[in-house]
């Protein structure tokens, strides 16, 4: 099997079985005869490998979206139930998919699995496509025999987790997409209309309100200096992902910023605990014991606050401390889930009350989406009428007082 590390180079090859029958696929190595050597080992006598080219502008077909994992999970997880044999399950959902990169995927994850690897295994390949949870909990399933309930499981997880991303992503992209539109608006009057208005300005002969030289002023500055403000602006963005990427105490002070801000911190507490519930639940209910369970919920925590109090959950719990107290020490968590936690802990049923703790708080998460808005449309339409209408007043109001001289 082909580890992750030698998979620099895509080959596409043509071959012989075992059987005899002609086969092809791909398969990642470092050189032509790394490929070739790959392939005897799992009893195919190849006849042709060859490089597969690069695409020079990154190939056709749309990238790959968390989306499309969770779509291809649950199609697989579905044909798992219905008896499907697993190779013949990859054939019947790649035939399905109109991404081309994902139906390549599909190709090479299928080409491994049928060459004798396991789904984990294969899986692990792509890590750009599987995390570490996905494929321990995949792993888990092969272990104990229950690979299609496990697949319906992550299926489930992967369904969730998604539809938690797209409310929030609901809740930024509304407000953000409106503020973009009105300063593209506004920067479009002040460098042409603004500028017509002037022109008429100077035949009065007399003095400006203050405001309407005010405005003229900015109009001159962005004629003289737009190419300037474009680049800042696209530097400034490009700075802050940089700086979120590469600076941990950065990224921890935009995380703690975002859970105190009103309404939004509401939002993004709700999804972390929403998260952290559903990602403990679908682990534990796998098996996995429960300080790897952590670990992998601190991986998916989504905010680095929390996943810092994870950690120390994880630790707490290695030295013999139960969920309920380890949690409840850190002070971040609400105490519906604590008393939850202390049920299931009691009652030896911890899956089923994280899942219902993840259910009410994902709900919460859509309620409070809708309510946000409601409220930022009245925001938006203010500061609509301030960026517009305050540019329009200052270009009317020398005309205004021109009318009460005559």
């Amino acid at each position: 099997m082909a580890t992750s590390a030698a998979r620099g180079n895509i080959f596409t090859w043509s071959g012989t079985d075992k059987t005899g029958r002609s086969t092809k696929g791909e398969i990642h190595a470092s050189t032509t005869s790394m490929a070739k050597a790959q392939l005897r080992r799992q009893g195919i006598k190849p006849k042709s490998v060859r490089k597969k080219a690069t695409p020079l502008f990154g190939g056709g077909g749309k990238a790959i979206k968390p989306a499309d994992i969770s779509i291809f999970t649950r199609q697989l997880a579905t044909m798992m139930k219905a008896g499907v044999p697993l190779v013949q399950s990859f054939d019947i959902v790649g035939e399905g998919l109109d991404n081309k990169k994902m139906r390549d995927l599909v190709e090479s994850i299928k080409n491994d699995v049928a060459s004798g690897n396991g789904l984990a295994d294969s899986l692990a390949k792509h890590p750009r496509q599987f995390d570490e949870l996905y494929c321990s909990l995949v792993a888990s399933g092969e272990t104990s025999g229950t690979l299609e309930v496990m697949l319906d499981r992550v299926a489930t997880y992967k369904e969730k987790t998604e539809q938690l991303k797209a409310k929030i992503k609901k809740a930024m992209t509304y407000p953000i997409a409106v503020v973009i539109v009105a300063l593209i608006v506004t920067g479009i009057l002040l460098v042409k209309v603004v500028p017509q208005f002037a022109e008429t300005f100077r035949s009065f002969g007399s003095d400006l309100p203050g405001f309407t030289l005010f405005v003229l002023d900015i109009s001159n500055f962005t004629q003289d200096w737009w190419y300037i403000i474009v680049i800042a602006i696209i530097a400034a963005v490009f700075l802050f992902k940089e700086a979120k990427l590469r600076s941990v105490k950065f990224a921890e002070f935009l995380d703690k910023l975002m859970l105190r801000m009103p309404v939004i911190g509401d939002i993004v507490f709700n999804s972390v605990i929403a998260r952290f519930s559903r990602t403990l639940a679908t682990t534990f209910a796998a098996g996995v014991p429960l300080v790897e369970a952590l670990e992998s919920t601190a991986g998916a925590a989504g905010n680095s606050v929390y996943a810092k109090a994870i950690r120390q959950i994880r630790d707490d719990v290695t030295t013999g401390t139960t969920l309920y107290s380890s949690i409840k020490s850190t002070g971040l968590f609400p105490n519906m889930l604590l008393q939850m936690v202390s049920i299931g802990e009691e009652s030896g049923a911890l899956d089923e009350m994280l899942d219902k703790v993840a259910n009410h708080y994902e709900e919460a998460v859509d309620n409070a989406v809708d309510s946000l808005s409601s409220l930022m449309e009245p925001i938006i339409m203010s500061v609509l009428g301030v960026l517009v209408g305050g540019l329009m007043i200052a270009m009317y109001l020398p005309i205004f007082m021109l009318g009460s001289v005559i």
